[in-house]
């Protein structure tokens, strides 16, 4: 079904298109569930990671469902968690358009969005709507007015409305599409944020349902800063990290006439995506759960995270082009690919590269 229609929405600008295919699948969740197919449930990919059940490791990245309109869509196409966002206090409309490009020769994005949504208002009262249908991350960024000096005060006000929801909260400070953003990567601005942001959260959740704090890191980082922020935000008690974001970088692309500004996804991104995710297992010591996202495409390059240390990946655009038909594909893989190395479930394999 998707091969047919991929044709028809490549024609239409891709905002437009991404808009008019999440509306659609909201008002029709069945609809994407027939064309994703049935996922087979494989025991070798349960597992469980921050008290949350994983049926398998494959997810939906940030900024696909920005506004949690299509959740229940999501899910029905066999993702096994589903990340919405990014999410701000107050809604804004984002950076002028257009904003969203295809790279199609590169199986590539580039967006330069700026954090269009709803507001925590809005997405909080959708999100209540869905809990129980899977794992649900919601993923927290500032507004583009704040100033980085008071950019706490966003997060804060954040965890308020979504600790006693979300099953698990990830800090969005490296985006490059909000000016300054990234500055709050340091140490000495991240520490603090993450301090306040795990007080509030534990603060503000429910007594049975304490999210786990995730903090998402840009693949443009140096390698020695990802090694020394990895242990840094370990010792303040972060539970996760997602390596990566999107790159500002053009590595080795071949679709003709890319001079757009914004951040990079899709194949392209793969390799340094899983570098990162090789740096902070080996920082960490493998005690720290990764989320790899960047350049997943095929169930090949979701072992290859795997294998470098990540405990689940998520996908975006290569869902874009591979269609709802690719998470099972993927799962279908990752079982077989288990197996033919002698692996009886998914832990053993888990930053298997670094075992020899």
């Amino acid at each position: 079904m998707y091969r047919l229609l991929r044709p028809i929405l490549f024609r239409i600008d891709p905002e437009a298109a991404h808009h008019l295919t999440l509306a659609a699948v909201s008002r029709v969740p069945s609809a994407a569930g027939l064309a994703a197919g049935n996922v087979r449930e494989h025991p070798s990919l349960r597992q469980s990671l921050w008290g949350r059940a994983f049926a398998h490791p494959v997810g939906l990245a940030a900024g696909l469902d920005k506004n949690a309109i299509a959740v229940a869509a999501l899910f029905r196409c066999g993702f096994s968690f589903v990340e919405v966002g990014t999410v701000t206090p107050r809604p804004q409309p984002g950076n002028p358009k257009p904003r969203l490009f295809r790279l199609p020769a590169d199986e590539a994005l580039i967006n330069r969005m700026g954090f269009n949504n709803d507001g925590a208002v809005a997405v909080a009262g959708r999100v209540r709507r869905w809990r129980g249908m899977g794992v649900i991350g919601v993923n927290l960024g500032k507004n583009k007015v704040t100033p980085n000096e008071r950019a706490q005060d966003d997060y804060l006000a954040l965890v308020q409305v979504f600790a006693p929801l979300a099953d698990y909260l990830v800090i969005n400070v490296s985006s490059p599409n909000t000016p300054g953003l990234r500055d709050l990567q340091t140490q000495e601005h991240l520490l603090p944020l993450v301090q306040a942001v795990s007080a509030a959260r534990d603060r503000f959740a429910l007594a049975d349902r304490r999210p786990p704090l995730l903090v998402k890191l840009s693949p443009d980082l140096a390698d020695a800063d990802l090694e020394d922020l990895a242990i840094a935000l370990e010792q303040a008690g972060v539970d996760g990290l997602i390596a990566t974001n999107t790159t500002i970088t053009r590595p080795a692309l071949t679709t003709p006439g890319v001079q757009e500004t914004g951040g990079l996804s899709g194949r392209p991104l793969r390799q340094r995506a899983t570098e990162v995710v090789r740096l902070l297992y080996r920082a960490t010591g493998g005690r720290l759960p990764i989320i790899g996202s960047g350049g997943v495409m095929s169930a090949d390059d979701a072992y290859e995270k795997i294998r470098a240390g990540a405990s689940l990946v998520q996908v975006y655009t290569g869902f874009i082009y591979r269609g709802p038909r690719l998470v099972r594909e993927m799962v279908d893989g990752l079982a077989e690919r288990l197996a033919r190395d002698g692996f009886t479930h998914i832990r053993e394999a888990i930053g298997a590269d670094h075992r020899g």
